[in-house]
């Protein structure tokens, strides 16, 4: 245990060396998100597993809303679990965004009947609000528990959680394939396996204590954030000469030019990514059949498909994931998702215009190309449209900024799963498609020079902006005291 005499708590959080609890906070919060991403990404293996278990083919509204509805509904559960998180606390409703995305998997899996597609879609939407609240929660905790030193790695690795989750839906789809198991029990095995991680830490996200922070500044209770964080981390501070509430209303905060803007970048960039990265993952089935013979269908080109899926993630995507994770601190935010954004516009370029990369004989040569810019989605925007948003809000709202954040992304990840459904049966196809992407990545590089900060190895009262909430309310005061004196 250490002890600071006459030091402050919130420099306490901000100075500790790396511990065992930050890492115990990454488990706790990095599970939710291997959960979150097996999750969304594993609906596009068993849209393709239940026509060819029996199911009635799917119109193309269908498959859309098969492929998105968790997506969409995932908007919903940032921006309430987001505001929740501001307004009655970070202890209060952790776990609970886990408690709906169990009842959307299990519910996918055991309770949606042969040819529900209905019900199924229902249970995705319930499983999206659980997921997009773990986007506002997860992100938020982590980094209000993080050192400054190593706060990008430490946010970082939660999310970076997701690289597992995406590899292991391919790995576990191919493995109970060639197990021999009825493909009507495999979709369901696959749809149930998204609620075991998330199950394993819902008991610990309850009992987890409430940030030093948001006692500080949202509730001022000074004694309750010291005796959590002793009881948490076993460091003691004092926290008696910084018990500073910004007394501002959220609406007063949210309302600003700063928060605004702010919000602009981070939501809009992620915006961006997001339909960049969730059509093509979500899709992957779909995308990768133009380097299938046509002579190969049924379920060996779904086997073709779902092996290069795994290649592209395990090769491309999950190196890209950590790469980013544990480098930030060192090269910085915003130069990741800058070089991150260029080169996935100039990857996917490359394959709208050599249209002819499109097809069976250039399998390898499509597949580089492709899998270069997977790595650069995961180094690059994937992980600092993550990173960013608890940063540069302030402790009061940091909830409904982060929140608000995931709802961009999540929006455009929606868009660009339903719509790329339609695009790619249109006479667009898939090069107009990646010329449509590589549109979107350059705005997202725009974004990102113009209106995001760097924030790294920064404190997050300076870099959010509530030091200046601070300083203007203790001016205020004071201006206030000299009046009555007069």
């Amino acid at each position: 245990m250490s002890t600071e005499k006459n030091g402050d708590l919130i420099s306490s959080v901000d100075k500790a060396g790396l511990s065992r609890f930050h890492y115990k906070t990454w488990i706790i919060s990095g599970l939710g998100f291997f959960t979150d991403a097996y999750d969304l990404f594993i609906i596009g293996v068993v849209t393709s597993l239940l026509v060819l278990s029996g199911w009635n083919k799917f119109s193309t509204l269908q498959t859309s809303l098969l492929d998105s509805t968790a997506l969409l509904s995932a908007v919903i559960g940032a921006l309430v679990f987001g505001r929740l998180l501001d307004k009655l606390g970070r202890k209060a409703i952790y776990g609970l965004e886990l408690v709906l995305l169990v009842a959307g998997a299990l519910g996918s899996a055991f309770l949606t009947p042969v040819n529900g597609v209905y019900i199924l879609i229902g249970w995705r939407f319930l499983l999206g609000i659980g997921i997009g609240g773990d986007y506002a929660t997860s992100s938020t905790i982590m980094a209000e528990y993080s050192n400054t030193r190593n706060r990008g790695r430490l946010v970082g690795m939660v999310f970076s959680m997701q690289s597992l989750g995406l590899l292991a839906g391919p790995l576990l789809s191919l493995g109970l394939i060639y197990s021999g198991i009825s493909l009507g029990i495999i979709w369901k095995l696959l749809l149930a396996f998204g609620a075991i991680p998330a199950l394993l830490v819902i008991y610990s996200r309850r009992k987890m204590p409430e940030t030093p922070r948001y006692s500080l500044r949202v509730k001022g209770d000074a004694s309750k954030a010291q005796k959590d964080w002793k009881n948490y981390t076993g460091i003691t501070a004092d926290a008696s000469t910084e018990n500073r509430v910004v007394s501002q209303s959220w609406t007063s905060i949210i309302t600003q030019k700063k928060f605004l803007l702010t919000l602009l970048g981070t939501a809009g960039s992620w915006f961006l990514m997001d339909w960049a990265l969730y059509g093509n993952s979500i899709m992957s089935s779909q995308m990768l059949s133009v380097l299938v013979p046509s002579s190969i269908v049924g379920l060996h080109h779904l086997i073709i498909t779902t092996t290069y899926s795994a290649m592209i993630f395990g090769f491309a995507a999950l190196p890209g994931y950590w790469l980013a994770t544990f480098t930030m601190d060192r090269i910085g935010r915003k130069p990741i998702q800058m070089v991150g954004f260029a080169a996935m516009a100039i990857s996917f370029a490359i394959l709208g215009i050599f249209h002819q990369l499109l097809s069976a004989s250039y399998v390898v040569e499509f597949l580089a190309v492709y899998g270069i810019s997977y790595f650069f989605i995961e180094f690059g925007p994937n992980v600092t449209t993550f990173v960013y948003p608890p940063e540069v809000f302030p402790t009061k709202v940091r909830g409904i900024g982060s929140g608000a954040s995931a709802a961009g992304g999540k929006t455009g990840a929606f868009i660009g799963t339903f719509l790329n459904v339609i695009i790619l049966g249109s006479s667009i196809g898939e090069s107009g498609l990646f010329l449509i992407l590589a549109g979107l990545s350059t705005l997202g590089l725009v974004l990102t020079v113009l209106l995001l900060p760097e924030p790294k190895r920064v404190d997050l009262e300076k870099i959010s902006g509530e030091n200046d909430l601070l300083s203007e309310e203790h001016l205020a005061k004071a201006n206030v005291k000299s009046g009555l004196k007069e």
